[in-house]
C-alpha cells in the first residue's frame, strides 16, 4: 500500500463480521491461525480497508460507561423535556443513548467534517490537515466507530442521511456499505448548494450529495413520504372552466404494453370510438373506467372528440415521489444558511459551514412521520433542531417531532475555552424557541445535558442517583421530568397509575412504606433498586417488575464495539 486508504481486492479484514480486522499482534498467532488469516484474506474479494494499526489511536474511543448530566440552567421551555441536546463527544453520546434508544430512531442526518484539509476535521484534539499521511484513513476510523453505533439507535424502517462532497464521497460510500449492508442503500441524492457560478475552479463546485441508508429499504419504502408539489409543478393545474372542485389537469388514461382485460372500445362524449394506440393498453379494466365517467372524472377535450384522460384535482395530490436531485429552489442554498446565522446571532461568523433549514426540512418531509425521534449527532450551529421546531409550529394539531443533538465543545489546545454546543447550537435553538427579530418563536423546549465518562470498574461507587433516574425517564418515558424525588430523595416516581416506574436508592422501613403507598392502586409497576432480593421477599405481585441497579443499565450500555 502507498498509504492511506486502499479500496482493494484479496483485502485483510475481520471475516466472520465483514468489519476490518481490530488490531492483531500477529507473532502470537500459531503457524495453523496465520493459515487460516491467510485463507480468510483471499476469500474477501473486495471491500474497503484502512490503515487501523498504523493510525494514531483515537482517543475518544474507550471502555468506559457514559452517564448523562442534567444543566438546568441551559434547558429551555417547560418540562418534561422530550428534545435534548447533549454537550460531549458523539462516540460516548451515542453509546449512553443506547441504553434508552436502541431501535428507536426513525431519522439520523448528520453533516460530519468534510476531511478537506481545512481545518475541518478535529482528531485527537488536532486539526488534521491535508498533507498528513494518514488523513484518509484517520476520518474513516473516525467515522466507523460512529456509525457503527448509529446503527444501533436507528429503527429497521428509519434511514439515515449523511452530507458529504467530493473529499470523502467514494470512501464513504464504501464504509456504509459496510457498516449498513450494500443493499441498505436507499439514494445518493444531489444538493444543488449554489445558485452563481464561480471561475476558481477548473470545473466549478456546485453540489453536495446525501447519502441515504436503511437497515430495510423496503420498509422504508412503505412509510417514505411524498414531498409537496412546488410552484411550478402545481402550475399545470388550472382551471379554465371554473369548476367548484378547483383546478385540475389531464393524465393519460393509456399505459404500455398489452394486457386483454384493458382493451375494450371507448365511446367519446361526441360519439368518437377510441382503441388504444398501438402497443399500449388502457390504464385501468371497463369497469373502473365507468366508475370515473359517472363521477366526471373522464375528459375527451373541449370537443369531446379526443381520446380519454383523467381528470387529477389539485386538491387530491398528496405530493410526489422525491428524485434524487434536489435543486437549490426547492431546498435552499449556502447563501441563504449563512443569512439564517446572521438573523439569528447577527453575525455569520458564529458558525462557517451551516446547512439551510429548507434542506433538513426536506429530509424530514421524506423520512419522518408525526411523533418520530430525530437525531444529528454532527449538530453544528443546530439547524436539525430548528427544522424540527419548525414542522411542529406548522403542524400544531400532530405530535410533535422530537430532536435528538449532539455537538461537541470542539474545544483545542488552540482555543482550550471554546464551546460550540453551549455557545452556537444551544442558542441558536434557544432563540428559534423564544423567536428572533421579525420571526416568532416556535414554542418547545428542550433539555440540555453533558455527557461523562465513569470507569466502569467503578461505576457502583461513581455513579449518582440523579444520573441513575435520567437514564431510566429516557428509557421509559422517552424525556426528562424536574420533579423532585420522595422521600427524603430517596424515591423517584414517574408514570401514570397504570404504567409507573420507580426508583428505589435505599430500602429502609420509612422508604418502603411510602413505595407502597405510592403503589396504591397501581397497574403495571416497575421498580429499579440496588437490593432486588430484599425488596422482592417483601413484594409479591404478578404486575411489579423488580431490576437491579446499576446490572440493568450496564447491560443496556453494551460493549464499546
Amino acid at each position: 500500500m502507498t498509504g492511506r486508504v486502499c479500496l482493494v481486492g484479496l483485502a485483510v479484514a475481520c471475516y466472520s463480521s465483514g468489519r476490518p480486522m481490530a488490531r492483531q499482534d500477529y507473532r502470537d498467532l500459531t503457524k495453523e491461525q496465520l493459515i487460516e488469516l491467510l485463507k480468510a484474506r483471499d476469500r474477501k474479494k473486495f471491500g474497503l480497508v484502512w490503515e487501523r494499526d498504523a493510525i494514531e489511536h483515537d482517543t475518544a474511543l474507550n471502555d468506559d460507561f457514559v452517564v448523562l448530566d442534567a444543566v438546568p440552567e441551559l434547558n429551555a421551555g417547560a418540562g418534561p423535556h422530550e428534545n435534548l441536546i447533549i454537550e460531549g463527544d458523539n462516540f460516548d453520546a451515542l453509546r449512553a443513548l443506547r441504553v434508552a434508544y436502541a431501535g428507536q430512531v426513525k431519522c439520523i442526518y448528520i453533516d460530519p467534517p468534510y476531511n478537506t484539509g481545512n481545518r475541518d476535521f478535529v482528531y485527537n484534539d488536532r486539526f488534521v490537515d491535508k498533507d498528513h499521511a494518514w488523513r484518509h484513513s484517520m476520518w474513516l476510523e473516525f467515522m466507523f466507530q460512529r456509525l457503527t453505533l448509529a446503527k444501533d439507535l436507528l429503527a429497521q424502517d428509519g434511514a439515515i442521511f449523511v452530507s458529504i462532497d467530493d473529499n470523502e464521497i467514494f470512501h464513504l460510500g464504501m464504509l456504509m456499505n459496510e457498516v449498513f449492508g450494500e443493499g441498505s442503500m436507499v439514494a445518493n441524492c444531489i444538493w444543488q448548494k449554489r445558485y452563481s457560478r464561480e471561475n476558481r475552479e477548473c470545473i466549478g463546485d456546485a453540489h453536495e450529495y446525501l447519502l441515504a441508508y436503511s437497515p430495510d429499504p423496503a420498509g422504508f419504502k412503505i412509510r417514505r413520504n411524498k414531498v409537496p408539489l412546488t410552484e411550478k409543478q402545481a402550475a399545470v393545474y388550472k382551471n379554465p372552466n371554473k369548476d367548484i372542485k378547483g383546478r385540475w389537469r389531464t393524465i393519460p388514461m393509456t399505459a404500455q404494453g398489452f394486457r386483454p382485460n384493458q382493451m375494450y372500445e371507448i365511446e367519446s362524449t361526441a360519439g368518437v370510438i377510441h382503441t388504444p394506440p398501438e402497443g399500449r393498453c388502457w390504464a385501468m379494466i371497463e369497469p373502473e373506467y365507468l366508475k370515473l365517467k359517472r363521477v366526471g372524472k373522464i375528459y375527451f377535450g373541449s370537443k369531446g372528440e379526443s381520446q380519454p384522460s383523467v381528470i387529477r384535482y389539485l386538491s387530491e395530490v398528496e405530493g410526489v415521489v422525491p428524485w434524487t436531485w434536489w435543486p437549490h429552489e426547492e431546498v435552499g442554498h449556502t447563501d441563504e444558511a449563512a443569512k439564517e446565522i446572521r438573523s439569528i446571532f447577527g453575525t455569520q461568523t458564529a458558525f462557517s459551514t451551516p446547512k439551510p433549514v429548507r434542506l433538513i426540512d426536506r429530509i424530514l418531509q421524506i423520512a419522518t412521520n408525526p411523533g418520530d425521534i430525530v437525531l444529528d449527532f454532527f449538530a453544528g450551529s443546530g439547524t436539525t433542531g430548528h427544522a424540527v421546531l419548525k414542522m411542529n409550529a406548522a403542524n400544531p394539531d400532530q405530535a410533535p417531532r422530537k430532536f435528538i443533538l449532539v455537538s461537541s465543545t470542539e474545544a483545542t489546545a488552540e482555543e482550550p475555552a471554546k464551546n460550540l454546543c453551549r455557545d452556537v447550537c444551544r442558542q441558536r435553538v434557544a432563540n428559534v424557541i423564544a423567536g428572533y427579530g421579525d420571526t416568532p418563536g416556535t414554542g418547545g423546549g428542550f433539555a440540555y445535558l453533558q455527557t461523562r465518562r465513569l470507569p466502569m470498574n467503578r461505576v457502583v461507587r461513581k455513579i449518582e442517583h440523579a444520573q441513575v433516574w435520567l437514564l431510566l425517564q429516557l428509557m421509559h418515558f422517552g424525556g426528562i421530568s424536574e420533579e423532585a424525588a420522595l422521600a427524603s430523595g430517596r424515591l423517584y416516581r414517574r408514570g401514570p397509575a397504570t404504567r409507573r416506574v420507580f426508583y428505589l436508592t435505599a430500602l429502609t422501613e420509612a422508604v418502603f412504606q411510602r413505595l407502597e403507598n405510592e403503589m396504591a392502586g397501581c397497574g403495571e409497576v416497575t421498580i429499579y433498586t440496588w437490593q432486588p432480593e430484599a425488596l422482592a421477599t417483601r413484594i409479591d405481585s404478578a404486575r411489579t417488575s423488580i431490576l437491579p441497579i446499576p446490572q440493568t443499565l450496564v447491560e443496556r450500555f453494551g460493549p464499546r464495539l
